[in-house]
């Protein structure tokens, strides 16, 4: 980067176009094959002529921050690179000239990892990138939340924000700096963005806070905050996840963030301000115009008030009266207004319907469905629903309704970590895991039921982060839990992290303490001249039309302890740090009177794991047994996975571990070991000593000899039967039931076999002959004593 501060204007390689002349083009465009010619586009906006490359750098929790813009990706509207320590990310910022089709801001953001970052190949059969893991959609969603809502409104101009990793040093977490670098090259470019925004991680060692930590700070750490903030100390998005901290270290986590968060901004305002960026003019912002608002509201204000003051309406009754007035009013404008858009006729009404909306809880403090600003809706709960199930409950809270179920499966089943996530995060694997399923008739609708979107990926995320807290880390299962949203009228993410404590308890995990969540919504007043908040409206577990008409889904979730996960996402450009401490307060009171309502179905963890639930053992395996237990290429450990479903998995060394879904096929499976290792009892043999063998089976190499009856027979070399070479054992006259005197010399370290000579006996040397008697086995669940007595 330090090359980066003397970079000046260069000229584009590739267009030989007018000599030096070449900086002036920036896009080609091929005509048809008949025509054969070749034209060169000129730039649009502020890209056209790139100027020298800038860079500057901001200290950040005492460490340096560098952001550059200016000398890689210059065809883009906006590039910059952002780079802490040895990890840089390079983002990329492109919107078309042309409206979109949609009727909403179709913003997408990728967010690469890529392999050759952090030194590695993937392994994958092709060995590249292939799709998207959850780690990069997670993360793309957090920058998508953090620079949506500065986009102006009715800015529906397709526009796409790349993420690629350059370097990667283990240290240093790159999602952070994505998400600035988004920021800076959003604002360096001449896409209408009302930003810029800066983003750091906050951790807590020991009870201070630590900004932008290192990998190694974070495994310490009890809390992992990402904040996003404007400029005047104004938050944007926040995404935490913390081990059961209390309220006030979390507040102060979010303020020391958004401080800091402020000296990106800066830094990035200070870019701009040398590049000259000029935003460009849009053709059209998709916006109703005011004489078709003016025009809708006296056609309509009446109707849709009394459909919102009307409480008794539900969800599917509330739509269906909306829906009816939207479709008689429509039809009215679109007399009126012939010349009108239909784009324009809808947004109209909508403009409408959430003036009125917002007004009521502004105003009146009334809530569609009759609540107070403050009050919970109705909350049923069950568990146990199906006894073959390890653990299951239903969480009912007003409309929304989730169905959550838990599993044990062996430690081996656990999430494995894709290469970059291990090396950014040194996490290898998951024993916990929550999937979240939202199928389309949770909402009465019809759709395709394909793999996980991500909304559910974002959403069962947030969930398990709500719960992996209180979950064990010596817990010997690896736990998935299941939620299926049946019903969903808001913050069925929430209800997950309810319905999932639930079920964890009924199954018996012991969880150090019970979670519950809600969502928290947010109405506003802005000052038409400045655009400041005026008055404000906090609204406690929101319904989804809400979360729809609202400002703010406000998702926080804990213990009567602390806070263990925080989501917050706006469609304003930034609230005042006031308002995120209220919603957390507010969210806290909430959060207990859930816990209320759960202990009165289930208030601790079962003592006991259902009968029909997995079981685990230990199994010890002498080394000189090894071989015998697994077998020749697993195929005993492969034969019993088959027969029982029991799995194996080896521990340490003489340690494995048994794994059995049922406690009958743990049954089998004792059976089964005792089978394959009757005939392999020993005693412990001592190195040196003279034993008694009977012949078993004459061989061209050898003899096959027993030490004692139930022994697997081993082989007497011929070069170890007698001084003399020989090259068959009829030579020395040996018989299958013979007994000969064989001295012991211990085990082959490589494959264990015994090794015995009858050779060495033939010197003169003193020997002692060893009668053995005590015998010892393979053994479930621990080890036996072994012994042996000697005579002379």
């Amino acid at each position: 980067m330090a090359a980066a501060t003397s970079c000046r204007r260069v000229a584009l390689g590739g267009l030989a176009v007018g000599g030096g002349a070449a900086a002036q083009w920036r896009r080609r465009r091929l005509l048809p094959p008949d025509g054969c010619v070749l034209r060169l586009a000129p730039a649009r906006g502020a890209a056209a002529e790139p100027g020298p490359c800038r860079t500057v750098t901001v200290d950040v929790g005492g460490r340096k921050m560098e952001l550059s813009s200016g000398k890689l990706a210059r065809f883009a509207d906006g590039s910059a690179v952002v780079q802490l320590g040895d990890t840089a990310v390079m983002v990329t910022a492109v919107s078309k000239t042309k409206p979109s089709a949609s009727q909403f801001m179709p913003l997408v953001v990728d967010y690469r990892q890529k392999a050759a970052a952090a030194g590695r190949i993937p392994t994958n059969y092709l060995r590249r990138e292939l799709g998207s893991t959850d780690k990069e959609i997670l993360t793309s969603r957090v920058i998508d939340r953090s620079i949506r809502p500065l986009f102006p409104v009715g800015y529906f101009y397709d526009t796409q924000i790349l993420c690629n990793l350059l370097a990667v040093d283990g240290v240093n977490d790159p999602d952070v700096l994505a998400i600035n670098g988004a920021s800076a090259a959003l604002a360096l470019s001449d896409i209408p963005w009302n930003g810029p925004i800066g983003a750091v991680r906050v951790g807590m060692v020991d009870g201070e806070t630590i900004i932008n930590p290192t990998r190694k700070q974070m495994s310490s750490s009890a809390l992992n905050l990402v904040v996003a903030g404007a400029p005047q100390n104004q938050v944007v998005m926040l995404e935490a996840t913390a081990e059961n901290i209390l309220q006030q270290d979390f507040c102060h986590a979010i303020k020391v963030g958004v401080k800091h968060t402020q000296q990106i901004i800066q830094g990035i305002q200070q870019l701009m301000k040398e590049r000259g960026v000029v935003k460009r003019t849009v053709q059209k912002l998709f916006v109703a115009p005011e004489e078709i608002v003016e025009c809708a509201k006296k056609l309509a204000f009446n109707k849709i008030y009394a459909v919102f003051t009307d409480s008794s309406h539900d969800k599917v009754s509330r739509d269906e009266a909306i829906n009816k007035i939207r479709l008689e009013t429509e039809e009215q404008l679109k007399e009126k207004f012939p010349e009108a858009e239909p784009y324009e006729i809808m947004e109209s009404f909508n403009v409408v319907s959430k003036d009125i909306f917002r007004n009521l809880v502004l105003s009146e403090y009334k809530r569609c469905d009759g609540r107070d600003l403050t009050s919970l809706r109705d909350i049923k709960c069950e568990v146990n629903m199906f006894k073959m199930l390890h653990g299951s409950a239903l969480f009912q809270r007003g409309q929304t309704q989730v169905l959550c179920t838990v599993t044990f499966d062996s430690i081996e089943s656990s999430v494995k970590s894709d290469l970059i996530s291990t090396a950014v995060s040194g996490i290898k694997d998951k024993n916990f895991m929550l999937h979240y399923e939202f199928p389309p008739y949770a909402t009465n609708e019809i759709g395709k039921v394909t793999g996980m979107n991500r909304r559910e990926l974002g959403h069962g995320a947030l969930a398990e982060r709500a719960l992996k807290p209180v979950i064990p880390q010596d817990f010997p299962f690896t736990i998935r839990v299941t939620s299926e949203v049946l019903e969903s009228n808001g913050s069925s993410s929430m209800a997950s992290a309810c319905g999932g404590s639930l079920a964890l308890m009924d199954a018996g995990v012991p969880v150090s303490s019970a979670v519950a969540g809600v969502a928290i919504g947010l109405i506003t007043k802005c000052s038409l001249e400045k655009g400041d908040i005026e008055d404000y409206r906090l609204l406690t577990d929101i319904l989804g039309i809400e979360d729809y008409y609202g400002d703010m889904d406000f998702k926080m979730a804990g213990t009567n302890k602390g806070i263990t996960a925080l989501q917050v996402d706006l469609k304003l450009p930034g609230i005042p740090i006031k308002i995120v401490m209220e919603a957390i307060q507010q969210a806290t009171a909430a959060k207990r009177e859930i816990l209320q309502i759960m202990n009165q179905t289930l208030a601790k963890p079962r003592p006991n794991r259902k009968e029909s639930g997995p079981v685990v053992e230990t199994i010890h395996v002498p080394l000189s047994k090894r071989l015998r237990f697994v077998g020749p290429g697993a195929y005993n450990l492969k034969k019993l996975q088959a027969q029982t479903g029991v799995t194996v998995s080896q521990l340490d060394e003489e340690t494995y571990s048994v794994f059995a879904p049922t406690p009958s096929a743990m049954h089998e499976a004792r059976e089964f070991i005792h089978e394959i290792c009757k005939d392999d009892q020993e005693v412990n043999l001592e190195f040196g000593a003279v034993y008694t063998a009977t012949i078993t089976e004459i061989r061209d190499s050898g003899v096959m000899v027993k030490l004692y009856p139930n022994m697997t027979p081993v082989l007497l070399h011929n070069s170890q039967l007698d001084q003399r070479k020989i090259k068959h054992p009829s030579a020395l006259g040996l018989e299958v039931g013979q007994e000969i005197q064989v001295k012991y010399f211990g085990r082959d370290p490589t494959d264990g076999r015994m090794r015995l000579s009858r050779k060495i006996l033939q010197s003169p040397a003193t020997t002692v002959l060893k009668t053995l008697t005590d015998k010892n086995s393979i053994v479930l669940g621990g080890t036996v004593p072994q012994s042996s007595t000697s005579s002379q």
